[in-house]
């Protein structure tokens, strides 16, 4: 069991603690504390990235080809997904 000396908001010693081996006394997996390091961080972004919609991309007022007879996919806009 290792020891641990607790100090108060005054930075006193105010005591000690006991921790426990099975818990504590492990050596730590670097894989897991690097990706929970990356997914804390990733958390901290402020996200403001954007996509554009349909409306916002260029072109695509008309039907780029006619409906039927041409042996493609019906399609409406150069812009749909």
């Amino acid at each position: 069991m290792a020891n641990v000396t607790l100090f108060d908001q005054t930075g006193k010693q105010a005591g000690e603690v006991v921790l426990n081996d099975a818990i504590f006394g492990i050596e730590p997996n670097q894989a897991v504390v690097f990706d929970v390091i990356i997914s804390q961080r990733a958390s901290l972004r402020q996200g403001t990235h954007a996509v554009k919609n349909r409306s916002a991309v260029s072109g695509g007022g008309r039907k780029p080809w006619r409906q039927k007879g041409t042996g493609r996919a019906r399609q409406g806009s150069i812009r749909s997904p």
